[in-house]
């Protein structure tokens, strides 16, 4: 096991607990008590936040760690890393506007679907290889 890739992973996690905290906080701030899913439109943002990275979570750890394990576990965690910063940026730019999310979006989909696709090479290479 990488400790590098440990790391990232443990940052993820982080990451997703922040962001629902967020949502706790939203739902006092903008008086949205649960179940209830809508209500203030900044209130929805920061839902979206929540649910769109946890979408992401479920793509991001096993392609993180397929990586890791048959191309590189240090590559594995840069690229990992990029997808936390992408994270970031994107759940600071929606929290502001629906229109600035994309740029993080772009970064973080772009670093999940390089682990993914070279997750794949490396698996199909360890297939083939004698």
């Amino acid at each position: 096991m990488s400790p590098w890739t440990s790391l990232i992973t443990a940052l993820t996690l982080v990451l997703y607990l922040v962001i629902t905290i967020n949502v706790g906080r939203a739902r006092g701030k903008y008086k949205v008590p649960p179940p209830q899913m809508t209500g203030d439109p900044d209130f929805e943002r920061v839902l979206r936040v929540q649910q769109n990275t946890l979408e992401q979570v479920v793509l991001f750890l096993p392609g993180l760690w397929l990586f890791s394990f048959y191309i590189n576990p240090l590559w594995a965690a840069g690229i990992g890393a990029v997808w936390l910063v992408g994270r970031i940026v994107y759940a600071w730019g929606y929290y502001q506007a629906a229109e600035k999310r994309m740029v993080g979006f772009g970064i973080s989909s772009l670093s999940g679907m390089v682990l993914l696709v070279g997750s794949l090479v490396g698996i199909i290479l360890s297939l083939v290889q004698p």
